[in-house]
């Protein structure tokens, strides 16, 4: 257990944080979600029908998609773009180990690189093909959960219902996209801006304490 524990400590941390903060998001989006059909004129709803509801799967879905989408991307595009200095950068003056081509013969290689053929095409790029997979699945559900809200209001209201072809466009549905795109790209520009001048010691995501400021990679 010791040793599970060291070698999927990183993984395990992050897991934690998911689900302490996700039973948080639960926790008070139930109660904000009843006070706003309330104070519209509606009955409050048990913890079972909100887990259905608009106002979860659009709140859930709409962050998941803009991490999925920043991740996605950037696996990408640090396949051709460099920042010199940058610890999330390649080296921009040198092949790196990332760039070879997977030999079927070295040790411990992963089956589809010993399988090669197609099987192999798709693990090279598997990674990108999976986050951006994800981010597809997390817009589709947003989507579906931001018109369930907006109908819920609507129907509290008394109003006519949004068809999925008039809601596509709907001000409201791209608004929350893009204020969570806009702040994940600014995020990841941050950490490879700060990461040329700046340092953490002990970091996988950090160049060297006494590392010059202009060299690239980690």
């Amino acid at each position: 257990m010791k040793d599970f524990l060291r070698n999927n400590g990183l993984c395990i941390c992050f897991l934690l944080l998911f689900i302490v903060t996700l039973a948080g998001q639960i926790i008070f989006g139930f109660e904000e979600h009843n006070k706003e059909l309330i104070e519209n004129g509606g009955a409050a709803v048990n913890l079972s029908s909100y887990f259905i509801s608009g106002h979860f799967i659009e709140s859930t879905f709409e962050n998941w998609e803009s991490e999925f989408l920043q991740m996605g991307l950037f696996v990408v595009f640090t396949i051709f773009l460099m920042q010199k200095g940058s610890s999330e950068s390649k080296d921009l003056d040198k092949k790196e180990e990332v760039d070879r081509e997977p030999s079927p013969a070295r040790k411990d290689a992963p089956w589809p690189v010993k399988k090669g053929g197609w099987i192999l095409t798709l693990y090279k790029h598997s990674l990108t093909i999976s986050l951006l997979l994800l981010f597809v699945i997390s817009f589709i559900l947003h989507f579906y959960g931001s018109l369930k809200d907006q109908n819920e209001q609507l129907t509290l209201k008394g109003m006519p219902l949004e068809s999925v072809s008039d809601y596509i466009g709907d001000s409201r549905f791209w608004f929350e996209s893009f204020q969570n795109w806009q702040s994940e790209f600014l995020s990841v520009f941050a950490i490879i801006l700060l990461s040329v001048y700046l340092r953490q010691i002990g970091s996988s995501q950090s160049k060297p304490v006494d590392a010059p400021h202009m060299q690239t990679g980690e």
